[in-house]
């Protein structure tokens, strides 16, 4: 009986709620009554983002009977938004008008993917990027994004940061800034401390992970960041951002924009400083950055010029703290003291410290670098089917970082000792700079074909050139450094007020040119994608290690992709894709190494298949990825003498997993967000090679590649203006080198930031907005990376150090918005 009358209630329900679920069919023309396919639609105040198809309609399914208000977009076409009162099945009709202006979505979209590429990707709005946005650097505004695990020097998120994607660092992570490559040419890092608050002045960003589209720029091995800065505001406006958090950190921003003038010009700047005293003892950051642009928008044509840049002074903090501090073993402190040659009053620095340990003590042990981007960008809508984007850039960067060396050999230097009253003089104690003065500049462009029957042909690309110099300097010594009482002397032989110990110099020459075609055939996408890259590096003088480096290599690589989506429905699709990727590398792998001893380039087989879903209350996506390597290039868990990792070329790896990437908004003042990813990340017939002794393993792990790394984002509005929020993350453990021996490895942690946001209008001011973000709440003690070195006493007797970058515990940043 109780079951019958379960199941009875079970059919009422079923019925009532299939009775109360209707579809709106939207159906978008252009002003000559064509379908638009592509259209982008959304159903605003819901996750619902959808995508015309070919006859351009858009199908949404299992919606209450109510009011909506539903967006429809085309780039080319202004926007419009309907309110539709929905209480039944129903079709609504837009008509998109040509833009009066050309807008400044065309600028990237050669390099991006859409919803029917078969890539996977996650793209970030404005609001998105600026609700967290309170002084952290950007990897920081990333962290709640598919596979991400980031960590800070300094510990709290301000200074030099890092973030890997997928497990690969930012070296893999190709990084554009309106298509135009950040990464630099040498290293191919991208290192925001050098353009400090720059999520300030950014519309938005899409992270393709994996391979991704062909783009300008080094080849993406674990993940490509495409940014797109300030686009245009038609309204003047004024904004400040204030910040104030633990470790006396500061952060002011003034942004301001004219707004539309006479319906063409616009211009838009934003100054910014960012001070912080840092987690780690003495890991002090002072940065300041600007952005100015200016652009004409006609109806078929865009001209923007952008000049941005940043200035940083960060006190040095990579050398970590030593696992034996962590732990409180005075007597590992002593050993480990006694192996790196420590000082007497270095020891006492460590035997006194805690895990907020900083081994460097010297007034001016900092990293000191300038960095100035140039960019003039031009995009035309030739036709209604063709548009063409080009860009000219340069970027001038300019630093050192100091040191004080303590006792160190005139032999390290090049010099003789010297004899001072009969004394032989052999060691000194000195100040060095080591500096990188380089040039950037280049070009890009693309030509982008659409016509209205599903083709679409991109041909883009861009030819690149770098010059670097790479020198030291002794700027102060303790005794002379001739023998005739001198303190220095230049190259030509002359005195000077510094010693020159080496110097070399680097230059780079990057062209590539790829096609890109796609075709939607119904409900069927396919997509191809071939590129083209040839780079010519070389490298003259002398390192820092007194080494001649001379050397030079030539890469040349084609890059096919190919990929095919269908859509099962206008707001959720399947996809597959292949994609080959070849990768050069990096300086310090040509330099940190003998000269004959040339690594090899790496290359990439990348898989990817995934689901893709949208609704009114669900937004999912969920893939399955295979990137097999030939010759990567792995950590070996060691840092050189700037802090710089080491990598080794490994024959065959591979790394496997499973992404998930949801946001369910069940009612109006409730979101959960959430991601997982699950991935084995495995060498096989790897060698590890430690002085003399050598170990084989059939199969191990990746360093710094985590088996999990989960996040969570609980947001409720108990009121419109009040946003509560609680954001975790999760990341199992991490080897710090590639034997997968737990006693070299960082444990897994969980760590919980909560943010409270109330955000209002008042009297003349359009928004005033105060955001309180308290990170690590539960004042976990935790390391996000490190690094390990060791050596053997016996073929079984093995010594080992391992150093840790420990983060923050419980902090929190205060922020004020207020917008003119």
């Amino acid at each position: 009986m109780i079951g019958k009358s379960i199941a009875a209630i079970a059919v009422i329900l079923h019925m009532g709620i299939a009775m109360a679920q209707h579809s709106m069919t939207v159906v978008v023309l252009n002003e000559d009554g064509r379908p638009m396919m592509g259209a982008s639609v959304h159903l605003k105040g819901t996750a619902y983002r959808g995508q015309t198809d070919a006859g351009g309609r858009a199908v949404i399914n299992n919606l209450k009977a109510g009011t909506y208000a539903v967006s429809v977009s085309h780039i080319g076409y202004e926007p419009l938004t309907k309110e539709v009162l929905l209480a039944g099945e129903q079709q609504v009709s837009f008509s998109l008008a040509r833009a009066m202006l050309l807008t400044d979505e065309v600028i990237v979209q050669a390099t991006r993917a859409t919803e029917n590429t078969a890539t996977t990707y996650k793209n970030l709005s404005k609001a998105d990027i600026a609700k967290n946005n309170l002084g952290q650097d950007i990897p920081y505004l990333l962290d709640q994004t598919p596979g991400v695990v980031i960590s800070s020097d300094a510990g709290a998120g301000i200074g030099y940061t890092s973030m890997r994607i997928r497990g690969s660092d930012a070296q893999r992570t190709n990084v554009t800034v309106n298509g135009i490559p950040l990464n630099d040419a040498e290293s191919l890092g991208s290192f925001f401390i050098n353009l400090p608050d720059f999520a300030s002045s950014i519309d938005n960003i899409q992270i393709q992970r994996g391979v991704g589209t062909s783009t300008n720029g080094a080849g993406a091995f674990g993940a490509s960041l495409n940014i797109q800065t300030n686009t245009l505001n038609e309204m003047p406006y004024a904004e400040m951002d204030n910040s104030f958090g633990s470790y006396n950190t500061w952060k002011n921003t003034l942004r301001i924009g004219t707004g539309l003038i006479d319906g063409n010009f616009s211009f838009d700047g934003r100054l910014s400083r960012i001070e912080s005293d840092g987690y780690i003892d003495r890991a002090t950051s002072d940065l300041q950055s600007f952005f100015l642009s200016g652009a004409w928008h006609g109806r078929n044509s865009l001209l923007r010029a952008n000049v941005f840049g940043g200035k940083e002074k960060t006190y040095q903090a990579w050398y970590g703290t030593p696992e034996s501090r962590l732990t409180g073993d005075k007597e590992a402190m002593e050993a480990y003291a006694g192996d790196d040659g420590l000082t007497g009053y270095e020891l006492e620095n460590l035997l006194r410290s805690d895990r907020r340990y900083n081994k460097y003590l010297y007034d001016n042990e900092t990293d000191n670098y300038q960095q100035t981007h140039y960019q003039l960008l031009f995009s035309s809508a030739l036709t209604g089917q063709l548009t063409l984007n080009t860009a000219l850039h340069y970027t001038r960067g300019k630093g050192y970082y100091e040191q004080f060396r303590d006792s160190d050999a005139y032999a390290e230097y090049g010099l003789s000792p010297i004899t001072v009253n009969g004394y032989d003089i052999n060691t000194l104690d000195l100040v060095r700079q080591r500096w990188l003065d380089n040039h950037f500049y280049g070009g890009t462009y693309s030509l982008v074909y659409k016509n209205g029957s599903g083709i679409e042909f991109t041909w883009g690309g861009g030819y690149h050139e770098y010059k670097g110099g790479h020198y030291g300097d002794i700027v102060w010594a303790q005794h002379p450094l001739f023998t005739d009482g001198s303190y220095s002397q230049n190259l030509d032989g002359s005195f000077g007020t510094s010693y020159r110990y080496y110097d070399g110099n680097a230059t780079k020459k990057d062209f590539n040119t790829y096609l890109k075609a796609a075709y939607q055939l119904d409900k069927l996408f396919l997509f191809a994608d071939l590129q083209y890259r040839h780079i010519d590096y070389a490298i003259f003088g002398i390192d820092n290690d007194l080494r001649d480096i001379t050397q030079d290599a030539t890469f040349d690589f084609f890059n096919p992709k190919v990929g095919v989506t269908y859509q099962l429905s206008s707001a959720s699709n399947v996809y597959a894709s292949y994609a080959l990727a070849n990768k050069e590398p990096v300086r310090s792998d040509f330099t940190d190494w003998p000269v004959e001893q040339t690594p090899k380039a790496e290359q990439l087989h990348n898989i990817e298949a995934g689901y893709r879903t949208r609704s009114q209350r669900f937004d999912i996506g969920v893939n399955g990825y295979a990137m097999l390597y030939k010759n990567q290039l792995v950590l070996t868990g060691q840092l050189n003498d700037v802090g710089s990792t080491l990598r080794t070329n490994v024959d065959d790896s591979y790394r496997i997993g499973l992404e998930f990437d949801g946001r369910w908004t069940p009612i109006g003042w409730f979101t959960w967000g959430g991601t997982l990813a699950f991935s084995r990340n495995k060498i096989k017939n790897f060698t590890e090679v430690v002085g003399d002794v050598q170990h084989f393993y059939e199969t191990t792990d990746i360093s710094f590649s985590p088996d999990w790394v989960a996040s969570n984002e609980l947001s409720v509005r108990p009121w419109k203006p009040v946003e509560l929020a609680l954001l975790s993350k999760y990341v199992s453990r991490q080897y710090l080198d590639n034997t997968g021996n737990e006693s070299r490895s960082i444990n897994g942690f969980f760590v919980n930031n909560v943010r409270i946001a109330y955000h209002t209008s008042f009297w003349q001011l359009k928004n005033v907005g105060v955001t309180l973000l308290v990170n690590n709440v539960f004042n976990e003690k935790y390391s996000a990376s490190g690094y390990t070195w060791g050596y053997y006493l016996s073929e079984t007797n093995r010594v080992d150090y391992n150093f840790y970058y420990p983060q923050a515990t419980t902090n929190f940043l205060l922020g004020l918005n207020v917008k003119f």
